[in-house]
């Protein structure tokens, strides 16, 4: 997750010594401070990401620095250290947002352990503030940038159902669009302002995932130096979304059944059982009825999940979308690379048309990003695109001559389509398309479109 910016508050200068020099070989950029009124000062004049404060210290104890720290900057993270750990003192620490509360003598692994959790947490609400900005700026496509009338279908059933935590089932080939879906879902949802935490089910070992799902008690297996909160307290009163689902180990699959039915997990070592408020939604990009006939799915567990099915259509069952996402992409590459690409030749939009795209809409943006990368000039020409997709134009003109839409007959269904969806307003049907004004109406009636 990167370094960290740390300030580290103790009255012991051989402490501060020694958590400074701890924490800067984890490639955490690490200041100190002798007592609160020399934090504080440090903290009016820099950024910090963490303050890592002792309980008891003169001039001004850790409560009182850390009730400070907040009027001046609330997005520092706390964690408490103590050698006299006592209830009310995590209490109050932890009413005032402390992230953590350490008891000294403390492992160098462990507070580093901790340092990532808030760097993770950080990160995440960071994405997710970036990614709520981005569905925001779609409003007027609905929550996906299609005009297709599956994807249509498919906004219908997200605004339907985020209103209600039933659990979704996303089924959709890689690149369609399956996280986008689920963060859509949630970010229309009741629990938009909590946490959307993701996870790849096939990218973490199987001895890992329990772990990472559920959490850990500290001792409970080799390396587990600390409590691990896991992803479902983490994601608690947001959502987490499975993905790859079908890569879950079959235990595993029969202990995510128990949480959907009692809503509630056990750490691993531990005795004890926590409730959990939590919408689930999974997906995989594997053929539904394959997966349950092989048993890499339970029926159980699918149908458990799947109280709603989501179907995403792959992008070459909808190429009408492409003209319009490429626009997407191109707004979107211009304010990431300050650039003022206005348009796409319509060869190169013509050559996107006869591609099939294995890797859908993921593969389509990095195929326009591409071409950003490479091209100087206002429009984006088929040279800037790969080779395969060059080749793939000529091999269909060859083998199947007219096969194809013409550029033109693509542009005029874009068109009736931007038009029928935005109930007949030109000028909103060209802000859809991402044309000026003049073009429209001069397409419209290059087309003799009635409108």
């Amino acid at each position: 997750m990167g370094s960290a910016r740390v300030l580290i508050v103790d009255d012991e200068e051989d402490v501060r010594d020694a958590l400074r020099d701890g924490l800067t070989p984890y490639g955490h950029k690490v200041e100190t401070a002798a007592d609160g009124p020399e934090a504080l000062e440090k903290i009016r004049n820099s950024q910090y990401d963490i303050a890592i404060i002792d309980l008891k210290m003169p001039k001004m104890d850790g409560i009182e620095l850390l009730r400070s720290i907040r009027s001046i900057d609330d997005s520092i993270e706390a964690v408490m250290l103590t050698a006299f750990a006592t209830v009310s003192s995590a209490v109050s620490a932890l009413k005032l947002g402390a992230f953590d509360y350490l008891t000294k003598p403390t492992r160098m692994e462990e507070i580093n352990h901790v340092i990532t959790n808030i760097m993770e947490k950080r990160s995440l609400k960071e994405e997710n503030t970036f990614l709520k900005k981005r569905l925001d700026e779609q409003k007027e496509f609905g929550v996906l940038v299609s005009i297709s009338p599956k994807m249509r279908e498919i906004n219908e059933i997200i605004h339907r159902i985020s209103a209600n935590d039933s659990p979704i089932f996303i089924e959709g080939e890689s690149g369609t669009g399956k996280e986008l879906v689920a963060r859509a879902i949630h970010f229309n949802s009741k629990r938009a302002q909590k946490a959307f935490i993701p996870v790849n089910c096939g990218a973490i070992p199987h001895h890992l995932l329990e772990s990472e799902l559920f959490g850990h008690k500290k001792g409970s297996f080799t390396g587990a130096i600390s409590d691990n909160v896991g992803l479902f307290r983490a994601a608690d009163s947001g959502t987490l979304f499975l993905d790859e689902i079908g890569e879950m180990p079959g235990f595993l699959q029969v202990k995510l059944l128990r949480v959907l039915q009692d809503q509630e997990i056990r750490p691993v070592g531990s005795t004890q059982t926590i409730p959990t408020d939590v919408r689930l939604i999974a997906a995989t990009n594997a053929d539904v009825d394959e997966a349950l006939a092989q048993k890499a799915l339970r029926n159980d567990l699918y149908y458990r999940l799947s109280v709603v099915h989501i179907k995403i259509p792959p992008l070459r069952e909808r190429k009408g979308d492409i003209p319009i996402l490429v626009h997407h992409f191109i707004k979107i590459f211009n304010e990431k690379y300050n650039r003022r690409v206005k348009s796409v030749a319509p060869a190169c939009m013509e050559t996107f048309a006869y591609y099939d795209w294995p890797g859908n809409v993921r593969e389509l943006e990095n195929v326009v990003e591409r071409a950003f990368a490479l091209n100087c000039d206002e429009v984006l020409m088929p040279q800037n695109l790969p080779s395969k997709l060059l080749q793939r134009r000529s091999n269909t003109r060859l083998s199947k001559p007219g096969a194809m839409p013409t550029i033109g007959e693509m542009e005029r269904q874009l068109i009736e389509q931007a038009l029928s969806e935005c109930g007949g307003n030109k000028g909103r049907a060209a802000d859809m398309l991402g044309v000026g004004r003049k073009t429209i109406y001069r397409k419209i009636k290059k087309y003799g479109i009635s409108a």
